[in-house]
């Protein structure tokens, strides 16, 4: 019994914790693009996810709300796949 066992060292972050961008990202111009992050973000919150707002925020408790102002607020990182090139370099047309 003599060794001790820290409780909660402060120097190490909690890996449940939601992570956070240090500073928000850009505002999202496209309103479709805005609607499939929030929509992605609020099915992580009805699965459990923790909410990124703080715990003094008091809003709306439905999930997709939370998301919306998550998102609005800069809190979400999301990634924007390049769209893929259609037709490729052949430049051949179906019927000829």
């Amino acid at each position: 019994m003599d060794e001790t066992t820290p409780l909660d060292d402060p120097q190490q972050p909690d890996p449940d914790a939601p992570q956070i961008p240090a500073e928000p990202l850009p505002p999202i111009d496209s309103r479709f693009l805005f609607v499939d992050v929030a929509a992605l973000r609020a099915k992580q919150l009805r699965r459990g996810a923790r909410q990124r707002l703080g715990e003094d925020v008091h809003l709306p408790h439905k999930a997709e709300r939370v998301a919306m102002e998550e998102v609005r607020r800069g809190l979400v990182y999301y990634d924007v796949l390049p769209s893929p090139q259609v037709g490729g370099e052949g430049g051949s047309q179906a019927g000829s």
